[in-house]
């Protein structure tokens, strides 16, 4: 399978199976093309030669190119992992991160939060330090050969349960050396209790921090408001600086979530960067469709022309010395993720579950809530074994809608949160956001390709 597009000046060929970016010219890509649509081959010479008035010498010296990619499996690449994807995933049972919901509660009130302003559709509630403890227990004792632990401390808002969250993590640094393990704590906030403690804490002992900002203020203040209905754009700006800059520009990144409201998502993110931050997301929002901030496919041509426009600009300030991230935009074409990650994306329900307040297990953070979906607990584990087989085989080759998509090994077949809730089974396509999934990943080719272009 290729895919074939051209963005930027440049013309671009991916042979999905392999991974292999070829940058063409005009002849190459029009004979590509031909041959991929089944034309006969000395035919598609014969017509191409005609169509640019070149020698058919050129188009056979060209089609020889062709068949030497080929034969070396960089072109026109049949799939060798089809057979494999469900050995793959039963292979992986051991647990690998918790995402903590240390709290399910918020000191904002945000219109389009998936949580339900925190409370994931149910009562307010702090985790303690005792069912938090128990959390960290239940990871290392069911972690297997992983040696590296991820753990997230998430919300509702985590710094409403600061002081459980710091003895959380000191009890992990007491007992990961003897465990034979490695604790990486996240945090992820709305910044609003920031403070000289929370500063300096994080800088000694969390290796990320994930920072809510959607941008330009009038944009995040519509959005992102107190509970008095206040914006919170002047409140926490100045927090996120000081943090960031406390910790040298490193180990944080700032996510934002743009609607209907901000198409023009790349006038946040410039913004944001002029502010000082240089690791940033943007994330599309994600609701019912018939919430007035809900995207629409009219919004989908202006996201497209926005999702160009971020590459070029990245492109250009990075010549100009003053390069930024974009979360959606990091892509390693030479040493990217194991062929395991590729069909089974983010090991949610398998090697990754989120721990309510009460001790409670679900897939991931997404789900909580969903009844269903509770998985069992951090006492008696996993016992929700029907939930626990679907996730078992969720990956790339269980979706229909993936078999004849291009982008399938880059988006190990979408987040199965959003596939339920747009489609009622964790197997199935949330459409919109493979539109938008793909887009992203022919710019992040195409920012590769360009940089590649400019070294040589």
């Amino acid at each position: 399978m290729i895919h074939q597009y051209k963005l930027n000046g440049y013309n671009i060929v991916l042979d999905v199976f392999s991974g292999s970016v070829h940058l063409v010219d005009e002849v190459a890509y029009d004979l590509i093309k031909a041959i991929d649509c089944g034309e006969d081959k000395q035919a598609a010479c014969a017509r191409i030669a005609k169509e640019y008035d070149l020698p058919i010498e050129e188009l056979t010296d060209c089609l020889s190119d062709i068949e030497e990619l080929t034969a070396a499996k960089k072109l026109f690449t049949n799939d060798p992992y089809a057979g494999y994807a469900f050995d793959f995933k039963n292979r992986h049972n051991s647990i690998k991160a918790l995402c903590l919901h240390v709290a399910h509660t918020c000191n904002l009130n945000c219109e389009y939060c998936f949580a339900g302003q925190g409370k994931f559709h149910g009562k307010s509630a702090l985790m303690s330090f005792e069912t938090g403890k128990r959390a960290l227990d239940f990871l290392i004792e069911n972690s297997g050969t992983h040696k590296n632990l991820e753990v997230d401390f998430f919300g509702g808002e985590p710094l409403m349960n600061w002081e459980v969250v710091k003895q959380l993590v000191l009890y992990a640094r007491s007992v990961e050396k003897d465990a034979g393990k490695n604790f990486r704590f996240t945090l992820t906030t709305n910044g609003v209790g920031i403070d000289d403690d929370v500063i300096d804490f994080c800088n000694k002992e969390m290796y990320n921090v994930v920072l809510s900002l959607d941008g330009r203020k009038e944009i995040h203040d519509s959005k992102r408001v107190d509970l008095q209905g206040r914006g919170s754009y002047d409140l926490i700006v100045p927090k996120f600086k000081k943090l960031v800059e406390s910790r040298g520009g490193k180990g944080y990144y700032m996510r934002g979530t743009f609607t209907h409201a901000n198409p023009d998502f790349t006038k946040d993110l410039f913004h944001m960067a002029d502010l000082g931050f240089t690791e940033l997301s943007m994330e599309p929002v994600v609701c019912d469709p018939s919430m007035p901030y809900a995207l629409t496919d009219e919004d989908l041509p202006t996201l497209f022309e926005h999702y160009e426009i971020l590459a070029k600009e990245m492109l250009k300030r990075k010549k100009e010395g003053r390069p930024f991230t974009f979360y959606h935009y990091m892509l390693d074409l030479s040493h990217g993720p194991c062929i395991y990650k590729r069909i089974s994306g983010c090991g949610s329900g398998t090697e990754y579950f989120a721990v309510t307040p009460s001790g409670d297990l679900y897939p991931c953070h997404q789900f909580v809530g969903e009844e269903e979906y509770r998985m069992g607990d951090i006492w008696q584990g996993v016992t929700n074994t029907e939930k626990a087989n679907e996730f078992k085989h969720c990956n790339v080759y269980a979706k229909k809608e993936c078999d004849d998509c291009w982008a399938k090994l880059y988006c190990s077949g979408g987040c199965a949160a959003n596939a339920y809730h747009a489609t009622g089974s964790v197997n199935g396509a949330y459409e919109y956001g493979c539109k938008l999934f793909k887009k992203r990943i022919e710019c992040a080719i195409m920012m590769k390709a360009a940089e590649s272009a400019e070294e040589n």
